[in-house]
């Protein structure tokens, strides 16, 4: 175009310079063909440009993307440790804004302690050496705690140089995984020493490695030394007692055939000094061939021999106290006493064959049953049942007795029993049931109470002989003292009584005695005390206190006497009886003084003509005082 412009003004310009219309005519179609392709080619270079711009911004939109919006973060870093881009994935994992994060080096956010690690792959980095970079360490968040990272990223070089320009780093937080590792070594830790502690060891058998590895605690606890026995897989079959090894070997041999889940044997092994130790050995299989072989396999061994022994030591107890037991069971079955036993809640558990006879229900009855389905015992003199109950805490040996026990039997029957009622207490002081031991006490019982009667009452009249009576007579006395009551005391003796002894003799004496008995108990009631003193002498006590009513008594009792009509060989004979009256009052003094008192008042009687009633002087204090004589009405 440049050309064919300045042709034309030059033929223009210059009438010398002269063009034909051909030659200008080519001459403008050359330049239009020019310009027509340098503009077609400029097109074309700038079409290529926009081309490579657009590609770029594209690159460019789809890291700053994959940057932005990546989960791990990711962080551009100058070769000085200047952080100079980041994403928010890094930010946010160190607790930081992007602006803040990115006025900071990695050598500021590094925990103190890693500050040494990826030191060398810098330098590894800047020499050439290396293009990329892969390792662990601690980051500090901006409250200063750590957290654990994994980087992992490359250079970016020059392309001509190969200089080094800066590092793109993808950073991973493992904080979690670093801690569940930790976890996991700490329970490794507490694995080992609970085994060591344990007294167990571990053994790890696989083939393709060639045999058996055992831990340090198993080979220790047969005494060698940590891999001595590693190795031959069937090296401790040929440890073990021989009394042992068949059973073990078969064991062993059933899990290998895969017939058994696990195996599992406790057996003797040679300690390296000689003495044999007990084994408790488990172990599964882990993997197989393809055609079922053992590849792997794992177990532990415990060392048990403290445990047997404890167990031998038990069958030697278990059999002593079986024997022991035994002997029990037969004593108990042959004793001649009653013994049932219950446990806490009061259940039947044992009854003995005299037992099964006084209660009159059968062993096989009454096992399990509550105890008053078999055992109800009242008491004797109440009526009320006595009740059966544990002890308080900590009383060990209390024991019941009562030797005044009724059994009530189901059918209403009765008998008389004494029973011992001990608790069961165990080892922790915990009460466990009651032994109840009884026996029949019903001739007993009845010959005691005859004894009793024998004791207090006299053999002839069946009255209240002297000392019973005047144990009676003393408790009045105290009971007088205090509430001011009052009660008259009779000295009665018989007149002319002799004379029926020496003529009829002692056995007419003793009819007439118990003539005279009756006499006195009929008249007197039924409140009133009567008892013969000895002899022919007789004492009553009038339980009411009014004077003038003993009087009556008196003169009644002198009426019945005299009016027996006792007869012996054919022969009457006619006594009469003279009586002395004495207060039972406060300030009468004691017993003995008091019997002396109506004694001498009675020999006042008497004295005065016999056959009537002398009081004692209601002054005490009086030295003589003359008798109240009243004659008795004929």
């Amino acid at each position: 175009m440049t050309a064919g412009i300045v042709a034309v003004a030059a033929s223009i310009l210059s009438p010398g310079f002269q063009l034909s219309v051909e030659a200008l005519r080519l001459g403008l179609q050359l330049s239009m063909a020019v310009v027509g392709a340098s503009l077609f080619l400029f097109a074309l270079f700038v079409g290529r440009i926009a081309d490579d711009h657009r590609q770029i911004a594209e690159s460019e939109q789809r890291f700053r993307r994959a940057m932005e919006d990546s989960a791990i973060g990711v962080a551009i870093v100058g070769l000085d440790g200047r952080i100079l881009q980041t994403n928010p994935a890094f930010a946010a994992m160190l607790g930081y804004s992007r602006a803040e994060i990115e006025a900071l080096t990695f050598f500021q956010i590094t925990h103190p302690d890693d500050l040494q690690i990826g030191r060398e792959t810098m330098i590894a980095l800047k020499e050439g050496k290396i293009d990329s970079f892969h390792f662990e360490k601690r980051y500090l968040r901006k409250d200063g705690t750590p957290v654990w990272a994994q980087l992992a990223g490359s250079v970016i070089r020059e392309e001509e140089t190969r200089r080094p320009l800066y590092l793109v780093s993808q950073i991973e937080d493992i904080d979690a995984r670093k801690q569940a590792e930790a976890r996991v070594a700490e329970a490794e830790t507490r694995w080992n020493f609970a085994l060591t502690s344990a007294g167990q060891g571990v053994w790890s058998l696989d083939m393709r490695k060639g045999g058996t590895t055992y831990s340090e605690t198993w080979v220790r606890m047969l005494g060698y030394d940590d891999g001595e026995l590693d190795g031959d897989p069937d090296l401790w079959l040929t440890m073990i007692h021989p009394d042992d090894r068949g059973r073990v070997a078969e064991a062993d041999r059933v899990h290998l055939a895969d017939e058994t889940p696990f195996f599992e044997a406790e057996f003797r092994m040679r300690h390296k000094d000689g003495h044999w130790v007990w084994i408790l050995d488990r172990g599964k299989a882990i993997e197989r061939d393809g055609e079922g072989r053992l590849i792997r396999a794992i177990g532990s061994l415990t060392d048990i021999t403290e445990r047997k022994e404890a167990e031998e030591r038990l069958k030697v107890s278990a059999a002593m106290l079986a024997d022991e037991k035994e002997r029990l069971r037969v004593t108990l079955q042959s004793i001649g006493d009653a013994v049932i036993c219950t446990d806490a809640a009061n259940r039947i558990t044992f009854m003995n064959p005299v037992a099964e006879k006084l209660t009159g229900v059968a062993a096989g009855e009454a096992l399990g049953k509550g105890l008053g389905h078999v055992y109800w015992a009242v008491d004797e003199e109440t009526g009320q049942r006595i009740g059966l109950t544990q002890p308080s805490a900590g009383d060990r040996h209390h024991c019941d007795q009562n030797a005044r026990a009724v059994l009530v039997r189901r059918d209403d029957t009765r008998c008389s029993i004494r029973q011992m009622v001990s608790p069961i207490i165990n080892d922790r002081n915990e009460f466990c049931g009651l032994v109840i031991v009884f026996q029949d006490f019903t001739d007993a019982r009845a010959l005691q109470r005859q004894l009793a009667y024998a004791a207090a009452h006299d053999a002839l009249t069946g009255l209240a002989n002297r000392s019973s009576f005047i144990r009676t007579m003393e408790e009045l006395v105290d009971q007088c003292r205090p509430d001011g009551g009052e009660h008259q005391f009779m000295f009665v003796d018989l007149d002319h009584f002799k004379a029926v002894n020496d003529t009829g003799g002692h056995a007419a004496g003793d009819a007439l005695l118990k003539r005279v008995a009756d006499a006195i108990r009929n008249v007197l009631g039924p409140e009133d005390i009567v008892a013969r003193l000895g002899g022919d002498e007789f004492a009553v006590i009038l339980k009411s206190g009014a004077s003038a009513r003993a009087e009556i008594a008196a003169r009644s009792i002198i009426d019945a006497i005299r009016n027996l009509n006792f007869s012996w060989d054919g022969r009457s004979h006619s006594i009469g009886a003279s009586i002395g009256l004495a207060p039972i009052r406060a300030g009468c003094g004691e017993v003995d003084e008091i019997i002396a008192r109506a004694d001498a008042a009675c020999y006042a009687a008497k004295a005065a003509g016999r056959g009537c009633v002398s009081a004692a002087p209601d002054d005490v204090a009086k030295d003589e005082a003359a008798p109240l004589a009243l004659a008795a009405a004929s």
